[in-house]
Protein backbone atom coordinates (compact mmCIF):
# COMPACT_ATOMS: atom_id res chain seq x y z
CA UNK A 1 0.00 0.00 0.00
CA UNK A 2 1.64 3.76 -1.03
CA UNK A 3 1.22 4.35 2.63
CA UNK A 4 3.67 2.02 3.71
CA UNK A 5 6.31 2.77 1.32
CA UNK A 6 9.06 5.74 1.41
CA UNK A 7 9.74 7.10 -1.48
CA UNK A 8 13.01 9.06 -2.70
CA UNK A 9 13.78 10.75 -5.77
CA UNK A 10 17.13 10.95 -7.10
CA UNK A 11 18.80 12.31 -9.91
CA UNK A 12 20.80 10.26 -11.16
CA UNK A 13 24.20 10.73 -13.51
CA UNK A 14 26.15 7.97 -15.28
CA UNK A 15 27.66 7.13 -18.30
CA UNK A 16 25.41 3.93 -18.62
CA UNK A 17 21.76 3.78 -18.45
CA UNK A 18 19.81 5.81 -15.65
CA UNK A 19 16.67 3.12 -15.25
CA UNK A 20 19.55 0.17 -14.65
CA UNK A 21 22.00 2.39 -11.82
CA UNK A 22 18.58 2.95 -10.53
CA UNK A 23 17.51 -0.51 -10.35
CA UNK A 24 21.55 -1.01 -8.96
CA UNK A 25 20.46 1.75 -6.21
CA UNK A 26 17.50 -0.30 -5.06
CA UNK A 27 19.13 -3.37 -4.75
CA UNK A 28 22.08 -2.39 -3.04
CA UNK A 29 20.29 -0.35 -0.62
CA UNK A 30 17.77 -2.83 0.62
CA UNK A 31 17.72 -6.47 0.09
CA UNK A 32 21.26 -7.25 -2.19
CA UNK A 33 24.88 -6.85 -2.68
CA UNK A 34 27.50 -6.71 -5.47
CA UNK A 35 27.01 -11.01 -6.11
CA UNK A 36 23.40 -12.97 -5.86
CA UNK A 37 22.73 -14.14 -2.45
CA UNK A 38 21.03 -17.96 -1.50
CA UNK A 39 19.36 -16.26 1.60
CA UNK A 40 17.58 -13.49 -0.88
CA UNK A 41 14.77 -15.23 -0.66
CA UNK A 42 11.19 -14.00 -2.96
CA UNK A 43 10.07 -13.25 0.70
CA UNK A 44 12.85 -11.24 1.59
CA UNK A 45 12.33 -9.19 -1.51
CA UNK A 46 8.38 -8.98 -1.19
CA UNK A 47 9.06 -7.84 2.30
CA UNK A 48 12.03 -5.58 2.42
CA UNK A 49 13.27 -5.04 -1.42
CA UNK A 50 13.19 -1.43 -2.74
CA UNK A 51 11.72 -0.93 -6.13
CA UNK A 52 11.99 1.68 -8.84
CA UNK A 53 8.90 3.12 -9.08
CA UNK A 54 9.62 5.98 -11.99
CA UNK A 55 12.39 7.49 -13.84
CA UNK A 56 12.12 10.29 -15.66
CA UNK A 57 14.94 11.22 -18.17
CA UNK A 58 16.38 15.08 -18.53
CA UNK A 59 19.13 15.95 -20.73
CA UNK A 60 22.46 14.77 -20.69
CA UNK A 61 25.48 16.43 -18.89
CA UNK A 62 28.38 17.78 -20.35
CA UNK A 63 30.50 16.92 -18.23
CA UNK A 64 30.27 14.56 -14.94
CA UNK A 65 29.64 15.69 -11.25
CA UNK A 66 32.35 13.72 -9.69
CA UNK A 67 35.79 14.08 -11.03
CA UNK A 68 38.00 11.35 -11.96
CA UNK A 69 35.07 9.21 -12.90
CA UNK A 70 36.39 7.43 -15.69
CA UNK A 71 34.77 9.47 -18.48
CA UNK A 72 34.64 13.06 -20.16
CA UNK A 73 31.16 13.24 -20.59
CA UNK A 74 28.23 13.78 -21.76
CA UNK A 75 27.13 11.78 -19.37
CA UNK A 76 23.00 10.75 -18.98
CA UNK A 77 21.02 11.86 -16.07
CA UNK A 78 17.17 11.43 -15.22
CA UNK A 79 14.82 11.77 -11.77
CA UNK A 80 14.33 8.35 -10.64
CA UNK A 81 11.98 7.26 -7.86
CA UNK A 82 12.69 4.48 -5.29
CA UNK A 83 10.49 3.01 -3.04
CA UNK A 84 11.38 1.86 0.35
CA UNK A 85 8.61 -0.44 2.35
CA UNK A 86 8.73 1.31 5.37
CA UNK A 87 8.80 -2.20 7.34
CA UNK A 88 12.41 -2.31 6.19
CA UNK A 89 13.29 0.76 7.12
CA UNK A 90 10.41 1.85 9.96
CA UNK A 91 10.34 5.58 11.15
CA UNK A 92 14.13 6.44 12.70
CA UNK A 93 15.97 9.84 10.84
CA UNK A 94 19.19 7.25 11.89
CA UNK A 95 17.67 4.50 9.59
CA UNK A 96 16.54 6.66 6.54
CA UNK A 97 19.50 8.27 5.92
CA UNK A 98 21.44 5.38 6.43
CA UNK A 99 19.82 2.94 4.13
CA UNK A 100 18.48 5.42 1.60
CA UNK A 101 21.27 8.18 1.32
CA UNK A 102 24.30 7.03 3.55
CA UNK A 103 25.63 4.20 0.69
CA UNK A 104 24.08 5.52 -2.28
CA UNK A 105 26.86 7.97 -2.68
CA UNK A 106 29.68 5.07 -2.83
CA UNK A 107 27.76 3.63 -5.69
CA UNK A 108 30.27 2.61 -8.10
CA UNK A 109 29.38 3.78 -11.84
CA UNK A 110 27.85 7.45 -10.61
CA UNK A 111 29.24 10.01 -12.07
CA UNK A 112 26.81 11.91 -9.63
CA UNK A 113 23.94 11.94 -7.68
CA UNK A 114 21.76 13.97 -5.86
CA UNK A 115 18.82 13.36 -3.09
CA UNK A 116 16.06 15.49 -4.79
CA UNK A 117 12.95 14.62 -2.09
CA UNK A 118 11.87 12.46 0.60
CA UNK A 119 7.97 11.66 0.06
CA UNK A 120 7.01 9.93 4.01
CA UNK A 121 4.10 7.66 4.78
CA UNK A 122 2.26 9.48 7.58
CA UNK A 123 3.74 7.35 9.99
CA UNK A 124 6.85 9.58 10.52
CA UNK A 125 3.91 12.07 12.05
CA UNK A 126 4.73 10.28 15.16
CA UNK A 127 8.02 12.70 14.96
CA UNK A 128 7.12 15.58 17.46
CA UNK A 129 7.35 18.81 14.77
CA UNK A 130 7.51 22.25 15.73
CA UNK A 131 6.32 22.95 19.54
CA UNK A 132 5.71 26.60 18.22
CA UNK A 133 5.78 27.35 14.36
CA UNK A 134 4.66 29.64 12.71
CA UNK A 135 1.69 30.55 15.13
CA UNK A 136 3.90 30.55 17.97
CA UNK A 137 6.48 32.59 16.79
CA UNK A 138 4.05 35.44 15.95
CA UNK A 139 2.03 34.93 19.65
CA UNK A 140 5.78 35.01 21.08
CA UNK A 141 6.92 38.43 19.13
CA UNK A 142 3.55 40.08 19.12
CA UNK A 143 3.19 40.05 15.44
CA UNK A 144 -0.18 38.77 14.01
CA UNK A 145 0.36 40.04 10.56
CA UNK A 146 3.10 41.14 8.42
CA UNK A 147 6.76 40.74 8.62
CA UNK A 148 8.57 40.19 12.19
CA UNK A 149 11.35 42.76 11.82
CA UNK A 150 14.53 41.06 12.93
CA UNK A 151 18.30 41.47 13.30
CA UNK A 152 21.14 39.54 14.29
CA UNK A 153 24.21 41.07 16.81
CA UNK A 154 27.29 42.19 14.82
CA UNK A 155 29.75 41.79 15.25
CA UNK A 156 29.31 38.11 15.57
CA UNK A 157 32.13 37.76 17.63
CA UNK A 158 34.09 39.93 20.31
CA UNK A 159 31.36 41.65 22.13
CA UNK A 160 31.22 41.30 25.92
CA UNK A 161 28.47 40.79 27.46
CA UNK A 162 27.67 44.07 28.75
CA UNK A 163 28.38 45.42 25.52
CA UNK A 164 26.10 43.50 23.81
CA UNK A 165 23.23 44.13 26.27
CA UNK A 166 23.51 47.71 25.23
CA UNK A 167 23.19 47.14 21.34
CA UNK A 168 19.93 45.28 22.42
CA UNK A 169 18.48 47.99 24.21
CA UNK A 170 19.13 50.05 21.05
CA UNK A 171 17.71 47.83 18.86
CA UNK A 172 14.44 47.33 21.32
CA UNK A 173 13.83 50.86 20.91
CA UNK A 174 14.75 51.26 16.87
CA UNK A 175 11.30 48.28 17.22
CA UNK A 176 12.36 45.16 16.52
CA UNK A 177 10.35 42.24 16.83
CA UNK A 178 13.26 39.65 16.75
CA UNK A 179 17.25 39.96 17.97
CA UNK A 180 19.15 36.89 17.59
CA UNK A 181 23.01 35.86 18.71
CA UNK A 182 24.93 34.84 15.45
CA UNK A 183 24.87 31.45 14.81
CA UNK A 184 29.08 31.88 15.62
CA UNK A 185 28.35 33.02 19.30
CA UNK A 186 27.79 30.15 21.82
CA UNK A 187 29.39 30.27 25.21
CA UNK A 188 33.24 31.80 23.94
CA UNK A 189 35.48 32.64 27.28
CA UNK A 190 34.70 36.86 26.45
CA UNK A 191 30.69 36.20 26.08
CA UNK A 192 29.78 32.70 28.64
CA UNK A 193 26.40 32.63 27.63
CA UNK A 194 25.25 32.61 31.30
CA UNK A 195 26.85 36.17 31.61
CA UNK A 196 25.15 37.08 28.47
CA UNK A 197 22.15 35.80 29.30
CA UNK A 198 22.15 38.17 32.59
CA UNK A 199 22.65 40.96 30.73
CA UNK A 200 20.40 40.86 28.08
CA UNK A 201 17.47 39.53 29.75
CA UNK A 202 17.02 42.53 32.36
CA UNK A 203 16.54 44.83 28.98
CA UNK A 204 14.50 42.46 27.81
CA UNK A 205 11.91 42.99 30.59
CA UNK A 206 12.41 46.49 30.97
CA UNK A 207 11.45 47.12 27.70
CA UNK A 208 8.15 44.86 28.14
CA UNK A 209 7.27 47.06 31.17
CA UNK A 210 7.75 50.37 29.92
CA UNK A 211 6.41 49.77 26.07
CA UNK A 212 4.34 46.39 26.40
CA UNK A 213 6.37 45.56 23.79
CA UNK A 214 8.21 41.90 24.78
CA UNK A 215 10.84 40.98 21.92
CA UNK A 216 12.12 37.85 21.31
CA UNK A 217 15.69 37.07 21.69
CA UNK A 218 17.20 33.87 20.70
CA UNK A 219 20.58 32.68 22.65
CA UNK A 220 23.05 30.52 20.71
CA UNK A 221 22.75 27.58 22.75
CA UNK A 222 24.50 24.89 20.55
CA UNK A 223 26.50 22.12 21.70
CA UNK A 224 28.21 18.40 20.49
CA UNK A 225 27.46 17.32 24.24
CA UNK A 226 23.54 17.20 24.44
CA UNK A 227 23.42 17.53 28.16
CA UNK A 228 25.76 20.98 27.71
CA UNK A 229 22.81 21.69 25.35
CA UNK A 230 20.33 21.11 28.12
CA UNK A 231 22.10 23.08 30.55
CA UNK A 232 22.04 25.70 28.16
CA UNK A 233 18.44 25.37 27.13
CA UNK A 234 17.87 25.49 30.77
CA UNK A 235 19.88 28.84 31.57
CA UNK A 236 18.01 30.49 29.23
CA UNK A 237 14.47 29.80 30.08
CA UNK A 238 14.91 29.57 33.49
CA UNK A 239 15.96 33.07 33.25
CA UNK A 240 12.54 34.19 31.28
CA UNK A 241 13.85 33.35 27.96
CA UNK A 242 11.85 32.55 25.24
CA UNK A 243 14.17 31.05 21.92
CA UNK A 244 17.36 29.83 21.20
CA UNK A 245 19.60 29.70 18.06
CA UNK A 246 20.48 26.03 16.79
CA UNK A 247 22.87 24.93 14.60
CA UNK A 248 21.15 22.03 13.45
CA UNK A 249 24.11 20.20 11.44
CA UNK A 250 26.69 20.69 14.00
CA UNK A 251 24.35 19.16 16.89
CA UNK A 252 23.10 16.61 14.62
CA UNK A 253 19.85 14.30 14.16
CA UNK A 254 20.33 13.14 17.86
CA UNK A 255 20.84 16.41 19.01
CA UNK A 256 18.30 18.14 17.68
CA UNK A 257 15.93 14.60 18.67
CA UNK A 258 17.36 15.00 21.84
CA UNK A 259 17.14 18.82 22.81
CA UNK A 260 13.34 19.34 20.98
CA UNK A 261 11.71 16.25 23.21
CA UNK A 262 12.94 18.87 26.14
CA UNK A 263 12.63 21.94 25.17
CA UNK A 264 10.49 24.97 26.08
CA UNK A 265 12.40 27.10 24.06
CA UNK A 266 11.45 28.42 20.38
CA UNK A 267 14.09 26.80 18.08
CA UNK A 268 15.90 29.10 15.43
CA UNK A 269 17.27 26.35 13.02
CA UNK A 270 20.79 27.61 11.82
CA UNK A 271 21.33 25.59 8.72
CA UNK A 272 25.41 26.47 8.01
CA UNK A 273 26.74 23.55 6.90
CA UNK A 274 24.16 22.91 4.18
CA UNK A 275 25.56 24.26 1.97
CA UNK A 276 28.22 21.38 1.52
CA UNK A 277 25.57 19.05 1.17
CA UNK A 278 23.94 21.05 -2.15
CA UNK A 279 26.47 23.90 -3.81
CA UNK A 280 27.20 21.83 -6.66
CA UNK A 281 23.97 20.86 -8.76
CA UNK A 282 24.87 17.50 -9.43
CA UNK A 283 25.83 16.13 -5.44
CA UNK A 284 24.31 15.92 -2.41
CA UNK A 285 20.85 16.69 -0.96
CA UNK A 286 17.96 19.55 -2.35
CA UNK A 287 16.68 21.87 0.43
CA UNK A 288 13.22 20.22 -0.14
CA UNK A 289 14.53 16.88 1.56
CA UNK A 290 16.75 18.00 3.67
CA UNK A 291 14.54 20.84 5.96
CA UNK A 292 11.49 18.07 5.86
CA UNK A 293 14.13 16.00 8.56
CA UNK A 294 14.36 19.46 10.86
CA UNK A 295 10.77 20.01 10.33
CA UNK A 296 10.09 17.00 11.16
CA UNK A 297 12.27 16.73 14.18
CA UNK A 298 10.70 19.88 15.81
CA UNK A 299 12.33 23.52 14.24
CA UNK A 300 10.24 26.10 15.10
CA UNK A 301 12.00 28.61 12.51
CA UNK A 302 13.95 27.95 9.74
CA UNK A 303 16.94 29.96 8.58
CA UNK A 304 17.06 30.40 4.41
CA UNK A 305 18.62 32.82 2.40
CA UNK A 306 16.96 36.08 0.62
CA UNK A 307 16.97 37.53 -2.99
CA UNK A 308 20.01 39.11 -4.13
CA UNK A 309 21.65 38.03 -0.48
CA UNK A 310 25.30 38.29 0.20
CA UNK A 311 25.78 34.44 -0.41
CA UNK A 312 26.45 32.21 -3.75
CA UNK A 313 23.05 30.91 -3.97
CA UNK A 314 20.55 32.05 -6.72
CA UNK A 315 17.14 33.96 -6.31
CA UNK A 316 15.19 31.50 -7.70
CA UNK A 317 16.81 28.58 -5.10
CA UNK A 318 15.43 30.88 -2.29
CA UNK A 319 12.07 31.49 -3.57
CA UNK A 320 11.74 27.33 -3.68
CA UNK A 321 13.68 26.96 0.40
CA UNK A 322 10.39 29.75 1.16
CA UNK A 323 8.03 27.69 -0.75
CA UNK A 324 9.32 24.24 0.28
CA UNK A 325 9.34 25.70 4.48
CA UNK A 326 5.91 26.96 3.78
CA UNK A 327 4.18 23.78 2.15
CA UNK A 328 2.56 21.56 5.22
CA UNK A 329 3.99 18.02 4.80
CA UNK A 330 1.39 16.31 6.95
CA UNK A 331 -0.41 19.27 8.06
CA UNK A 332 -0.08 23.14 8.49
CA UNK A 333 1.69 23.18 12.17
CA UNK A 334 4.57 21.29 10.98
CA UNK A 335 5.11 24.74 8.89
CA UNK A 336 8.39 26.47 10.70
CA UNK A 337 8.59 30.36 10.50
CA UNK A 338 11.02 31.04 7.14
CA UNK A 339 13.32 33.52 8.64
CA UNK A 340 14.79 35.25 5.33
CA UNK A 341 18.37 36.77 6.24
CA UNK A 342 20.87 39.09 5.32
CA UNK A 343 18.84 42.66 4.98
CA UNK A 344 15.59 41.66 3.49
Amino acid sequence: MAENLIRVTYRIECEGDVEQMASRIASDQSTGTFTELPGETDDIRRRCAARVEAVTALPPADHPSFPHSGTGGPVNRGDAVIAYPLDAVGTDFAALMTITVGGVFAIRGLTGIRVMDFDLPKAFASHPGPQFGIDGSRRLTGVAQGPIIASIIKPSLGLAPHETAHLVAELCEAGVDFIKDDEKLMSPAYSPLSERVAAIMPVIRDHEQRTGKRVMYAFGISSADPDRMMRNHDLVADAGGDAAVVNINSIGIGGMSFLRKRSRLCLHAHRNGWDILTRHPGLGMEFRAYQKIWRLLGVDQFQINGIRAKYWEPDDSFVRSFHDCMTPIFSPADRPLPMICSGQ
